[in-house]
């Protein structure tokens, strides 16, 4: 039985041996990536459409960009609103005139002759006729009104704010700031 298992022990010893001198098998040859074959050109992706957003009222519209600022010189006092200080980036303008006692509201634009002007606060609306002003470079949309009328303090006391609608130009919503209410109390002196 000896015998046995150790002819069994060296012929497994052989074969071991034997494997052992086989050299490995090769590493499989990569298969090669199909090359691209040219195609029509892909369709264009539709440019994204922008959407004007509309608002049921108008007191849920985006404030219109900008800062009131007041100047009470010697002159006439006007606060103007805009997001800058130069003639190009003056949006709006409450004005009096001391000597007539008037308040001019006016905002950036032309108008080929009267225009509706429409004024929103959260108390009243009411359109008032506008006209076109020029002077130099700069040109605007005017309306008058006495300094004793009470739109104007509605649109000092607005809920935040109020709006400048004249027909043909983008809405301006603009705060109700003290600046205003500073050129309204000017003038009522």
């Amino acid at each position: 039985m000896k015998s046995n298992l150790l002819a069994a022990s060296s012929a497994l010893l052989g074969a071991l041996a034997l494997s052992a001198c086989v050299p490995p098998s090769p590493e499989p040859t990569p298969v090669p990536s199909p090359t691209p074959t040219p195609t029509q050109a892909q369709p264009q992706a539709a440019p994204v459409q922008v959407v004007t957003p509309s608002f049921d009222n108008w007191m849920d519209a985006p404030q219109t960009p900008g800062d009131w600022r007041y100047a009470g010189n010697a002159g006439d006092p006007l606060a103007s609103f805009g997001t800058g200080r130069t003639p190009d980036t003056v949006q709006l303008i409450i004005r009096c005139e001391r000597a007539s006692r008037r308040v001019s509201i006016a905002r950036a634009g032309t108008a080929p002759g009267q225009v509706e002007m429409l004024i929103r606060t959260e108390t009243q609306d009411r359109r008032l006729t506008a006209s076109p002003f020029r002077e130099g470079d700069i040109e605007l949309i005017v309306a008058q009104l006495a300094a004793s009328d009470p739109l104007l303090d509605a649109m000092a006391f607005s809920k935040g704010r109020f709006a400048v609608d004249v027909t043909g130009k983008s809405p301006i919503y603009a705060p109700a700031w003290p600046e205003i209410t500073r050129v309204i109390e000017d003038c009522r002196r």
